[in-house]
């Protein structure tokens, strides 16, 4: 996956955010998922969820805002993007992907695991788009750690409960094609196991404060 490509995902969300394809709602003979995805998705989102939230756990004020270069993000950018991202794709799958007429992914698309594999590779590196760039948002650190434990509590309330049919509806992504709602759910969870990586990264570099 090239940085071009990556990049390219920002478009696929401002037009799914303006409602590029959107439709009706549910389709009749909607497939709900089996209890397999469902746990699946869900252990998932509670591991990536865990590690995020012990990255930025204890953190000093200097260790939170600290910046490897100047244009580099720091910690508390990093936690940003992850925290406005949580909801951002949540509504896109769920207002969009999932109001568009049912299509089927690719036969020949990515398997869950290598949608997962793809979006944490971190040697390929990406630009976020606009729309999810931090801006320093939140007044508090407790503020963002709030907004992205409600924001990633819904989501794994969604998966466990909903009747939608995530994997009879599917929505392009720039690097692998057409990919499942589902896929999808499971490309929000990795996204923040990717940018907790970063954060490590943040802390294993030269200058990073001890206290």
């Amino acid at each position: 996956m090239t940085q071009r490509t990556f990049a390219r995902v920002g478009l696929v969300f401002v037009l799914l955010a303006a409602g590029a394809g959107t439709a009706s709602a549910r389709q009749t003979g909607a497939q709900q998922l089996s209890q397999a995805d469902r746990d699946a998705a869900v252990e998932h989102l509670q591991e990536t969820k865990e590690n995020f939230l012990k990255s930025i756990a204890n953190l000093s004020d200097a260790q939170w805002k600290f910046k490897a270069a100047p244009d580099r993000w720091s910690i508390a950018e990093v936690a940003e993007h992850i925290a406005i991202s949580e909801s951002t794709i949540l509504g896109l799958i769920t207002d969009k992907i999932m109001k568009a007429p049912p299509v089927a992914k690719d036969p020949a698309g990515p398997t869950d695991e290598k949608v997962i594999a793809a979006v944490t590779d971190r040697s390929q590196k990406a630009q976020a788009p606009e729309m999810l760039k931090p801006t320093n948002r939140y007044p508090t650190r407790e503020a963002l750690t709030k907004e992205f434990t409600t924001a990633r509590e819904r989501t794994i309330d969604y998966v466990k409960t909903t009747g939608d049919d995530l994997r009879g509806h599917s929505a392009p992504h720039p690097a692998m094609k057409m990919i499942d709602a589902y896929q999808w759910v499971l490309l929000l969870s990795a996204h923040s196991a990717r940018h907790t990586a970063q954060i490590e990264e943040v802390k294993a570099s030269a200058g990073y404060p001890g206290t």
